[in-house]
């Protein structure tokens, strides 16, 4: 979610931040820290470039499955950009990583935006991947009722 929302921010292809990532965050390097020096050392490097290629290769595609679940007044452009790119990242994962339950995935993304935000934002977050999840995956649905709230 942060490389989605550093690429978007600073316009840096997907790549350039990947590797970025890769040097300054993710794993650990001789001499590096762990995470009170802001690295995770236990990253699954091949993973988190996935999502991010993923989501970077196939933008117009995600941004359409998301705005299929978006009301029309709030489009995915007039969203938050850390809401946005964790709504990317989330749906970038329910389309390339089928072996993750949705249910696993969204409920990974809900964590994620408690700790970003303090509002409704983990709400709505929580409604638009439930239905993206749906739609991406309806078999994992079949005989569930919708949950609310969250």
């Amino acid at each position: 979610m942060q490389a989605l929302f550093q690429s978007e921010q600073s316009g840096e292809p997907a790549e350039a931040v990947i590797s970025q990532f890769q040097r300054h965050r993710l794993g650990t390097q001789p001499g590096d820290g762990g995470f009170e020096d802001g690295r995770v050392p236990e990253a699954d490097v091949p993973f988190f470039s996935r999502i991010v290629l993923q989501v970077a290769k196939n933008a117009e595609e995600v941004d359409a499955a998301l705005s299929r679940h978006l009301h029309a007044a709030w489009p995915l452009s007039k969203l938050d950009p850390v809401l946005r790119a964790l709504l990317r990242a989330a749906c970038g994962e329910l389309r390339s990583d089928p072996e993750t339950p949705a249910r696993v995935v969204i409920n990974e993304y809900l964590d994620v935006a408690h700790g970003f935000f303090g509002g409704d934002e983990p709400r709505f977050a929580n409604g638009v991947l439930d239905a993206m999840a749906r739609s991406l995956r309806g078999e994992e649905f079949q005989g569930q009722a919708r949950r609310r709230g969250g």
